[in-house]
């Protein structure tokens, strides 16, 4: 296993911008509010020839005064058990506060070496007051500056040194051989407590209040022989109701989730069914090429209310999701829980799925013979070719004598034929159209 090094301290003393700044990329929300991080957070990082996991916690408000301080302070103290060091980040302008002091004796208490990073170390002037968290009761005070970058790669190291020099088996990359899956959706559909529940564990905070999650969390998880890197992500707002720039941060953070994964997981309440929010939701989904699992939390509190009810729309709204398992689930009492990652790891077989060219062209002659492409301006359609090109996801070339001649409502006909024949259920299909002076010639 990598060696961990969580990263701790009260509220708005630059943790997540310490987090930010040894990662080398923007993963943490850091905003001047606070109280912004409430999650653990873990990262990949490297320095000096050896990978480490960076643990990020929300800071721990020994007098309740945040938002979820009780639940940050769990969060905060499980990541502190798995950390072989630790990194006490203190405010360098203010100097020690009670918390500082209150937290420190909490952490000797643990045995875990410490060390404290003395944050907003950027003139002489902050340089003379390291000194005074000497106080603290650790033989290792260092002064940094996350904002400007001074002294991190000597944090670093002098981390890396307690650890010790022993060999550690390094293990392969999260992503690698992974299925990348996404919970995405909008706020306090049950995202945090669906990853919960499959995590077996309290990874996440769960809350009923909209928009508790605002940071994009990855989990790793084994079923089956088979490692899954979950990624719960905050709820989508609407524009307008981002009235928060985190939020606007969270919703990017979404984004980037399903840019990066292979399988999304769209959760929809029950009782709202699909909104217009869901809809923008799938079609980026779409765009992006990411395959989809449809489900419907809440179920459990769904009365006399048939399930092909809560299906009724959804061709119409967006025909993608049409062709998308379908699973109806209760997060909060596990119904159906079972059944998400053997649907997923099905999904993402589908993705891979080959098709060879001489089987492609037999169904293009059947779907011609069935139904002939109308005539536009007295010209025709001709399909001379078709041929799969990619993969993950799959992707076709179509050679065609004129490729204005084919018609939206043609396409969507094909690619709805194409999925009744082949099993790519809920994953994109993408379609390029060429010319007949590209198509080969046949021998």
């Amino acid at each position: 296993m990598l060696p961990k090094i969580a990263i701790v301290g009260r509220p708005n003393v630059g943790k997540s911008a310490l987090f930010n700044r040894i990662c080398q990329k923007r993963i943490s929300i850091v905003d001047e509010e606070e109280g912004i991080t409430r999650d653990r957070l873990y990262a990949t990082a490297e320095m000096f020839g050896r990978s480490f996991v960076l643990i990020d916690t929300g800071g721990i408000d020994l007098a309740g005064k945040i938002p979820f301080a009780e639940e940050v302070q769990i969060q905060a103290e499980v990541a502190i058990l798995e950390a072989d060091v630790i990194l006490l980040v203190v405010d360098g302008r203010v100097g020690v506060t009670t918390f500082d002091d209150e937290l420190a004796k909490r952490l000797k208490r643990g045995g875990k070496p410490v060390i404290v990073a003395v944050n907003k170390t950027d003139s002489g002037q902050e340089e003379g007051n390291v000194d005074l968290f000497q106080g603290l009761g650790f033989p290792h005070v260092v002064g940094v500056s996350a904002l400007q970058g001074y002294q991190i790669a000597e944090l670093v190291e002098m981390a890396l040194d307690l650890i010790g020099s022993e060999e550690r088996a390094v293990e392969e990359s999260a992503a690698d051989g992974a299925i990348k899956v996404a919970i995405v959706g909008r706020p306090n559909v049950g995202k945090s407590t669906l990853l919960n529940h499959l995590l077996n564990e309290e990874r996440s905070i769960v809350s009923p209040i909209a928009g508790t999650t605002r940071d994009a969390l990855d989990a790793l998880l084994m079923h089956d022989n088979q490692e899954y890197l979950l990624i719960d992500t905050a709820g989508i707002r609407r524009k307008k109701a981002e009235k928060e720039v985190v939020d606007k941060f969270a919703a990017i953070r979404t984004e980037e989730a399903i840019e990066r994964c292979d399988v999304c997981l769209l959760i929809l309440d029950s009782f709202e069914g699909l909104t217009i929010q869901e809809r923008r939701i799938a079609s980026h989904i779409e765009s992006l090429g990411k395959s989809c699992i449809l489900l419907f939390n809440k179920w459990d509190l769904m009365k006399n209310f048939r399930m092909e009810h809560a299906l009724r729309g959804i061709r119409e709204a967006v025909p993608f999701l049409a062709h998308c398992p379908t699973l109806f689930i209760s997060a909060t009492e596990k119904r159906n829980l079972h059944k998400i990652l053997p649907m997923v790891r099905d999904v993402y077989k589908n993705r891979f799925l080959r098709i060879g060219t001489g089987e492609l062209n037999k169904f293009i002659e059947a779907c011609l013979q069935k139904y002939h492409p109308p005539l536009i301006t007295g010209k025709r359609l001709r399909i001379y070719y078709l041929t799969q090109v990619e993969t993950n996801p799959p992707k076709f070339v179509l050679f065609v004598n004129k490729p204005n001649l084919l018609t939206d409502t043609y396409k969507k006909y094909l690619i709805n034929r194409m999925r009744t024949v082949f099993p790519f259920s809920g994953t994109p299909l993408l379609f390029e159209l060429r010319a007949r002076s590209h198509a080969p010639v046949a021998s």
